[in-house]
């Protein structure tokens, strides 16, 4: 996917949403484990990387999902995240977009020269019930970013956020079901719960996918298929777009790249109907969908 960068590779479980990772799982299934932490060699320069015109390959106005396989704030990898920030730092034109479970660990982990927060970094913390919302979300507020978002996922248990919304410093929630070996159920009326609560305060909020276990009215439905839970969720009608969030991303002289340079995502026929399309960079156009 051209929309991850993920600098290093593994993690440690720390809480309840680990329990069935799917980076352990398929990780698992090549015979690898999950746990064991290494720099990832041809991908940590990814937002550096150019094209044989001398062209980036992430536009300006892209959003890099960051450590998709781990942890940006792990312990375990300190002794690379000095040359990562350097990297965000040279492509503030670029959202990255950062989540975690460590969120106790950030404030020690920022460069230097941070300041009250770089424009083109979007924090999240992952809150999959309401303990982890709870311990999590309070560190969240306390944390100098210009840019705040929670992750509900895998959700597995009904969170209630409305008085942290209220603080006015969240911009997005998302929120999916769990999926891969042991998936856990997600209920229609956590979703509706937390969507309804991000209306009341014109927050952001995007419903990525149903999860293999979804419960409605009592009934359990089995939905295998990842682009069938997307779609379910599409159809839900539980998304909900609330304030814009406006990046002010830059060149390296600090000019404001103009909204005619910045990165058009295209969206296919099955994308419409994508639960994910809201927060997606759009399709590549790698055919797949043709065949």
């Amino acid at each position: 996917m051209h929309d991850i960068w993920n600098p290093w590779h593994g993690c440690k479980k720390c809480s309840e949403g680990c329990q069935n990772c799917y980076m352990y799982f398929l990780d698992e299934q090549r015979g690898k484990n999950g746990a064991e932490i290494y720099r990832t060699k041809s991908g940590f320069r990814y937002p550096l990387s150019k094209d044989r015109h001398g062209r980036y390959k992430i536009q300006s106005g892209e959003q890099l999902r960051v450590c998709m396989t781990s942890d940006f704030f792990l312990e375990e990898a300190d002794e690379w995240r000095g040359e990562a920030w350097s990297i965000i730092r040279q492509r503030p034109d670029v959202v990255f977009f950062l989540l975690t479970k460590r969120p106790e660990r950030v404030r020690d982990c920022l460069p230097c020269d941070w300041g009250d927060g770089w424009e083109n970094v979007f924090f999240n913390v992952s809150c999959e019930n309401q303990k982890r919302a709870d311990e999590r979300i309070p560190i969240l507020l306390q944390l100098p970013f210009k840019h705040k978002g929670i992750m509900c996922a895998p959700f597995i248990g009904e969170i209630s956020i409305r008085e942290y919304l209220a603080a006015g410093q969240i911009e997005q929630v998302l929120c999916d079901g769990e999926n891969y070996s042991g998936a856990r159920p997600c209920h229609y009326e956590w979703v509706k719960g937390l969507r309804d609560e991000c209306a009341e305060f014109d927050v952001t909020f995007v419903f990525c996918g149903t999860g293999r276990r979804f419960v409605r009215d009592g009934k359990t439905y089995r939905i295998e298929s990842s682009e069938l839970q997307s779609s379910q969720a599409y159809k839900s009608g539980l998304s909900y777009q609330g304030k814009p969030m406006n990046f002010k991303l830059t060149n390296l002289l600090g000019m404001t790249v103009p909204p005619q340079r910045l990165y058009q995502p295209y969206f296919g026929e099955k994308c419409q109907t994508c639960g994910m399309k809201p927060i997606c960079n759009g399709c590549t156009r790698c055919g797949k969908c043709k065949n």
